[in-house]
């Protein structure tokens, strides 16, 4: 029924049947308008995604012409190839998303998302979802892997373009749907860099009913504390947009000089993909478009940075707020040589994530479709007839509680002297979980405010439980801490490492900053054998070395062989059986390297004057967006610790 409905609403114009009723704690809205928008919202996403990447950073210092419409760049030869449309990391996400809905309920956990994750996140996913997924194979469990103090990349773009779909199945419910987008967000971001997120989210949910593009902008607004980071972004486009109407290359050029910036929270990594920029180009594409689809599509591309994102998101919003008929056809049927009878040829090939399967567009749509009327219906809302026509009678004020869990926490080395703090996540909202400890944490770490924190003041191995009781279901962790103390590397008289290697003073890594990276790029053309380590006059006892990534580069920087050797008689030996905590990724793929990631290599205790780590560098071909291709080889690290 629901497909012949969809089919159907292909033809139907969407007039804004919805009304709200006089008591304010339902809307109405007919279930064919709710269709129809939920497909025009994955065909304007597919559409901004497809047409954007031909201008993904192609405009940064400068804007891109004033000559529209652009048109579709190179994806057409990808249309073509895959005969429809094909999965990129503006919509590959949300379907995983979808696919969580549909085996775990509307509410999935954190546990069942990293999992997700896991299984499905291999390759092409970038700055802080790539932190994220990392952090995940190292044992860790959101929101650590979006938190500030764990993820390196916290302010990026990444949450804005891959949570849309807990607002699309959330109709008018906008309060439920911006918490559940948060919930989503902190998976990979935090503080300020979840901001955007939040603010499509109450326009997503809020664009069922509500059609005027300025009014959307404030509910985005409203769905923020005031004066909040974002917020004041929003409110300098608005300012932009009205000093300069016409003049869209001016309002950019004064959005980018303040945004466009490296602040000292992103001085390590790349501010063309910062939130709140990329954020306010997409506000300021929907202000310069007002609601006309091809010129926010035009806009979104021609200010730049990561425009296929805004690009997507903008149009997707513009699918719910107009329906699929406002959408050009001439954007859903893009190649002239293909005989497609349904836009994209209902088709949507996955490329990007392990384990997904193909599928149709229609069919994503009454997916996503079902997943929200499942929602409506959990929090008190009906399906009703009226006049002969079915509608949703929606709860406006639902509110989103999330499940209660407790994840694990993997072994974490703790040094004396030194501040530590983990958070403990249990989910819930409502502050009436209680959580305890039973077992001995180390002298200087206690338990407060749902985190454990503290200057640890004795070196040793602890090992207790964490529990958590709602009052209803208990559940309890096993913890591992491993206290350090004196590391021997700042008594070291030689430090031992690759000498052809160039970049950095070798001593930062003993200096305790593991945010600065020493990278041993040669200018090589060829894998060589890198080796980080120190010596001694006298004998030292040693059982463990913690080695800290440091950040890789995208293209090199990483291990593809790892050993740690000792010294004996003036020879080097391999230490057999050594335990290396988390998992080292030993492939030659910058995918699924972290940055900043400790690895605590434990062994039976050696008596040497000297110990290193080794093994052979990486690196992969850089792609046609690099200055010069070609190949480098190299390996990074941010600190080598030695107990």
């Amino acid at each position: 029924m629901i497909r012949l409905l969809f089919i159907i609403s292909l033809t139907f114009v969407f007039a804004g049947c919805a009304y709200q009723e006089a008591r304010e704690n339902y809307q109405y809205l007919k279930v064919k308008d709710y269709q129809d928008a939920v497909y025009a919202s994955w065909i304007g996403q597919i559409i901004g995604n497809t047409y954007g990447l031909g201008y993904e950073f192609k405009f940064i210092d400068e804007p891109g012409p004033d000559i529209f419409p652009y048109g579709y760049d190179f994806t057409l030869e990808d249309l073509r190839k895959h005969n429809g449309a094909y999965s990129d990391d503006d919509t590959d996400i949300e379907y995983m998303y979808l696919t969580q809905m549909e085996k775990n309920g509307i509410e999935p956990s954190y546990y069942h998302l990293a999992e997700a994750w896991k299984a499905h996140v291999k390759e092409r996913i970038w700055f802080a979802n790539r932190m994220a997924v990392t952090l995940m194979h190292a044992g860790h469990y959101p929101p650590v892997t979006g938190h500030k103090d764990f993820n390196s990349e916290w302010f990026q773009i990444d949450p804005q373009l891959v949570n849309e779909i807990w607002a699309i199945a959330a109709p008018g419910m906008v309060d439920y749907a911006v918490a559940k987008s948060k919930f989503a967000a902190r998976i990979t971001s935090d503080d300020f860099g979840l901001e955007p997120t939040l603010h499509y989210a109450g326009m997503y949910s809020a664009a069922f009913f509500e059609k005027d593009i300025n009014r959307l902008i404030e509910i985005g607004n409203e769905s923020l504390a005031p004066k909040s980071h974002f917020v004041q972004a929003v409110e300098f486009v608005k300012e932009q947009y009205a000093l300069y109407p016409n003049n869209w290359q001016e309002a950019r050029k004064n959005i980018c000089d303040r945004y466009y910036v490296v602040e000292d929270y992103n001085r390590h990594s790349w501010a063309a993909v910062d939130a709140t920029l990329n954020g306010a180009l997409g506000i300021m594409a929907l202000l310069y478009g007002q609601g006309d689809f091809q010129m926010t599509l035009d806009y979104s591309c021609a200010f730049g940075m990561d425009a296929d994102n805004q690009a997507a998101t903008m149009c997707g919003l513009l699918g719910v707020l107009n329906g699929f008929e406002s959408i050009p056809k001439d954007l859903m049927f893009p190649l002239d040589d293909v005989d497609w009878e349904l836009p994209f040829n209902d088709s949507y090939k996955m490329i990007t994530r392990e384990g997904l399967d193909d599928a149709g567009i229609i069919e994503l749509a009454e997916r996503t479709a079902v997943q929200g009327e499942k929602t409506i219906l959990a929090h008190g809302g009906e399906v009703i007839e009226r006049n002969g026509e079915a509608y949703y009678k929606i709860p406006v004020n639902a509110m989103f509680v999330a499940p209660f869990e407790l994840n694990t926490i993997p072994m974490q080395a703790l040094k004396v002297g030194e501040n530590f703090a983990y958070p403990i996540y249990i989910g819930g909202n409502t502050g009436e979980i209680s959580l305890t400890i039973s077992g001995d944490l180390p002298k200087g770490i206690s338990l407060i405010n749902k985190e454990l924190q503290g200057v640890p003041q004795e070196a040793g191995s602890y090992s207790f439980a964490v529990m958590a009781d709602d009052g209803n279901e208990q559940k309890s962790i096993e913890v591992k801490l491993e206290v350090f103390d004196g590391n021997k590397a700042l008594s070291a008289q030689t430090i031992l490492f690759s000498e052809q290697a160039v970049e950095h003073s070798i001593e930062i890594i003993r200096d305790g900053q593991v945010k600065t990276s020493y990278m041993s790029l040669k200018g090589n053309d060829g894998q060589e054998t890198d080796f980080y380590g120190y010596m001694w006059s006298e004998a030292q006892e040693i059982s463990t070395v913690i080695y800290n990534t440091g950040k890789p580069h995208e293209f090199y920087g990483w291990f593809t062989s790892f050993a740690v050797e000792y010294l004996v008689e003036g020879k080097w030996r391999v230490i057999e059986n050594a335990i290396v905590e988390p998992s080292l990724n030993l492939d030659n793929s910058q995918w699924l390297k972290p940055a900043f990631q400790d690895y605590i290599i434990s062994f039976e205790p050696v008596k040497t004057k000297g110990i290193r780590i080794v093994g052979l560098s990486g690196g992969i071909e850089k792609d046609a967006n690099n200055a010069h291709l070609g190949m480098e080889y190299a390996t990074s690290i941010g600190e080598l610790e030695v107990y």
